[in-house]
């Protein structure tokens, strides 16, 4: 399907605009898709206006789009965007065709919010994304669908639109799964990085010269490269917080438990991040988990103010249109 018939096919609503969902309807936009914009703090969807976004004060005022689309940030917002008083499934016979949620929630959370997504006519799709608003505004996301074969085909075109790949894994909720283990992989591997960071500096090692000769190895990766600019410059501002890292953390901690397979690196990851945030950290990027590993060892962190390549120049034509300022 081209992008024209893209933008004539569906009419879309989107549920939820923070860091990550503002950059991926942006992109929508700019595709030139239609879509209307519903959020809690309406203010934050206002700022996607001038790019042709319709903002609606209530999820329930969503139910007559074709598809809808949810990112949200627990389990409970997720009842509540969907079966809540307001929600896009509340009107009495009224609900988009198509529900397509791309928030990091439980298994049985989603399960229950699909079981009244049938009763109000509507299918379900699962689609979490993996990568932060930098990788998103640059179009490298990732995304991970399951449900019914024939809705992914009809989402396809537009999860398209968001990121560079989409990987479909088979029925119900198990790309939530998939999901849950890519985070625990994301947790693990961020905590290995600020160990081997720290005992290099330790050893008298520039941390951007650690991290370039990695980046350059068979263990770089596009996480090491966007993440290497936090490390060098201990600029934390939040792509992903210690709190949001951890929750994901415990959901897979519950995965485990609930299969019978243990996760023994997992969740001694999960305890370093509770001292992140008992240590006044969890609001920051989880990448200050670099700090934490330097308390403990005696080391003091400064800047290092060098100039390091993220590895996040734009991929596509609706990443480069943004990066330029233009529709």
């Amino acid at each position: 399907m081209s992008d024209h018939d893209v933008r004539e096919t569906k009419s879309l609503g989107w549920i939820g605009v923070g860091r990550m969902g503002a950059v991926l309807v942006e992109r929508l936009l700019r595709a030139g898709c239609d879509v209307s914009v519903y959020n809690r703090t309406r203010a934050k969807a206002e700022t996607l206006e001038a790019l042709g976004a319709i903002v609606v004060d209530t999820a329930a005022e969503l139910s007559d789009r074709d598809i809808v689309i949810t990112m949200v940030s627990s389990s409970d917002d997720l009842m509540a965007v969907t079966g809540g008083a307001d929600g896009v499934l509340s009107r009495e016979g009224r609900a988009p065709g198509l529900l397509v949620d791309c928030s990091t929630v439980s298994v049985e959370g989603a399960e229950e919010v699909r079981r009244r997504a049938e009763a109000a006519g509507s299918t379900m799709l699962a689609a979490p994304v993996s990568g932060n608003p930098k990788v998103a505004r640059a179009g490298r996301l990732s995304i991970v669908a399951s449900g019914p074969r024939a809705a992914y085909e009809v989402a396809l075109p537009y999860l398209e639109l968001l990121g560079r790949s989409v990987t479909y894994v088979g029925e119900g909720e198990v790309a939530r799964l998939v999901k849950i283990c890519h985070n625990l992989l994301l947790g693990i591997v961020a905590q290995s990085l600020a160990e081997i960071t720290v005992l290099a500096e330790r050893g008298g090692v520039a941390r951007s010269d650690l991290l370039e000769f990695i980046n350059d190895s068979v263990m770089g990766s596009t996480f090491t490269r966007y993440k290497t600019p936090a490390f060098v410059n201990l600029d934390f501002t939040p792509s992903f917080t210690g709190h949001l890292l951890s929750k994901d953390l415990e959901l897979g901690l519950d995965a485990g438990r609930r299969l019978g397979v243990p996760l023994p690196v997992t969740s001694t990851v999960q305890g370093i991040l509770r001292n992140l945030i008992d240590e006044g950290y969890g609001d920051q990027d989880f990448a200050s988990l670099i700090v934490l590993e330097a308390q403990a060892s005696g080391v003091t962190l400064t800047p290092e103010h060098v100039d390091v390549d993220d590895g996040l120049s734009p991929v596509d034509d609706v990443a480069r249109r943004a990066s330029e300022g233009t529709r």
